[in-house]
């Protein structure tokens, strides 16, 4: 059989059909896990169960059994739906989005909890019959309720929950909930009348989906979310501060925001709090109308990190190495060099520089302005994002089929999806006179 060479081979997707949101990553008995909205069905948005897979190393990925599957009847009769994965007294637990059908745009916060936790596969989910909130607090005229997220803040844990409001302001409203079994509406979090949040994100958005809450090792904290203005759109970030209110719930304030990814084919990430850092996957789902078989896929795990002016700093995480060749298929400047299906590729500049990937996304670096430019091949309009002002900034590209995830350094990233016609042979073309490319066709890792 021939492989389709648009397919990602190295990111979490399943062999065929849909995929969308990342769920609930989450480390537990030295695996990483990693769920997803999937429709086992059909390459079509419907019909939505959690797919799952765990890795030891972030590199290789093994599948498991769907993890979650709408119970006909249930309060997730219409799909289960985003959410997370939380340790609770040893049991992990999902807490997500079940909707039924009539649910107009409501969802219920449902649980579900692994069947054996001494199973470090979690093979087997039994979802609660009962949802622990059955819809929106009462008297906010919400519109949108969904994707609650579990985090910890002061020895207290927490939740966030993503909504719209009929007037077309987006919020996370919070929710006390120590015991899981118990919620308490806490208030909102965060609105999109907050003035740091209109200037970072505009009034574009009438709901803010999948929010996402991270400390750094510097304690920054990082609010994530995905801006919803009636399809999925783009995403979002806040740094700033996690601080005691009043009534002793957290109170978030914003020092600074901007976009997420610069890119238009990446959006509802997920991350996963470990002690000494926060990972992140976003979907990037097709942006051709006709699909092989299969739709989405999860981006590579992603390092969050706050620079000292507030804005966000994000790197591939260092477990990537681990699918690189071991040897190079490309050192120096490298001009029609033919591009593997999928690879690892970085780019060094001290004077303006352009780089080709094919015919489909060029790069153009610029040193001096601190800049670098990202233009895909039938789309009108570049993407500019800032590069460090160091005299040699680098530029890391991962691309796996047609996903192309590009670094610039540790301050910008841009998510696109580029597909190769039958019988193209990409070349890798350079134009810059001091520029140093090194690429590393990618591999599956060797076996421990």
């Amino acid at each position: 059989m021939t492989l389709d060479p648009n397919a990602p081979r190295f990111r979490v997707r399943p062999p065929a059909n849909w995929v969308n949101d990342p769920n609930g990553p989450f480390r537990w008995r030295d695996r990483y896990h990693l769920f997803y909205q999937y429709n086992p069905a059909a390459p079509v948005h419907a019909d939505i169960h959690w797919g799952h897979a765990s890795s030891r190393d972030l590199a290789r990925w093994e599948h498991h059994p769907i993890a979650l599957t709408p119970t006909p009847g249930g309060p997730d009769e219409a799909g289960c739906w985003s959410g997370c994965v939380v340790d609770d007294d040893g049991v992990p637990t999902a807490v997500y989005t079940g909707i039924d059908r009539d649910h107009t745009g409501l969802g219920a916060i449902c649980l579900a909890r692994a069947a054996d936790p001494d199973d470090p596969a979690l093979t087997e989910w039994k979802p609660l019959p009962t949802p622990v909130v059955s819809g929106p607090p009462a008297g906010l005229d919400v519109v949108m309720f969904r994707d609650p997220f579990v985090f910890r803040h002061a020895g207290r844990r927490w939740a966030l929950v993503g909504a719209g409001h009929a007037d077309g302001t987006p919020s996370v409203l919070l929710y006390d909930c120590d015991d899981l079994a118990d919620w308490r509406f806490a208030g909102v979090l965060l609105d999109g009348n907050d003035p740091v949040a209109m200037d970072a994100f505009g009034d574009k958005a009438v709901g803010w989906e999948c929010p996402q809450l991270l400390v750094t090792p510097g304690g920054d904290w990082v609010l994530v979310v995905s801006l919803w203005d009636g399809d999925p759109w783009t995403t979002g970030y806040l740094t700033g501060a996690l601080e005691p209110a009043a009534d002793g719930s957290p109170a978030f304030r914003p020092r600074v925001g901007g976009r997420l990814d610069h890119g238009r084919d990446f959006y509802a990430p997920a991350v996963l709090q470990e002690p000494d850092r926060a990972l992140m996957w976003g979907w990037s789902w097709e942006s051709r109308t006709e699909q092989s078989g299969w739709a989405g896929v999860l981006t590579a795990p992603r390092v969050v990190d706050v620079h000292a002016d507030g804005t966000l700093r994000v790197a591939p995480a260092p477990e990537l190495d681990l699918l690189r060749a071991p040897e190079p298929f490309v050192t120096g400047p490298g001009e029609g060099t033919r591009l593997p299906d999928a690879y690892d590729l970085t780019v060094t500049a001290r004077t303006v520089t352009t780089v080709r990937l094919g015919e489909g996304l060029t790069l153009r670096v610029d040193p001096a302005e601190g800049s670098l430019t990202v233009r895909r091949t039938g789309h009108p309009e570049p993407v500019t994002v800032p590069l460090p002002h160091d005299g040699e900034p680098t530029v890391r590209v991962l691309v796996d089929g047609s996903l192309y995830e590009v670094f610039a350094g540790d301050r910008g990233m841009v998510t696109a999806r580029v597909y190769r016609e039958p019988g193209d042979a990409p070349e890798l073309a350079v134009t810059g006179a001091e520029a140093t490319v090194v690429g590393w066709a990618l591999v599956p890792p060797a076996l421990n």
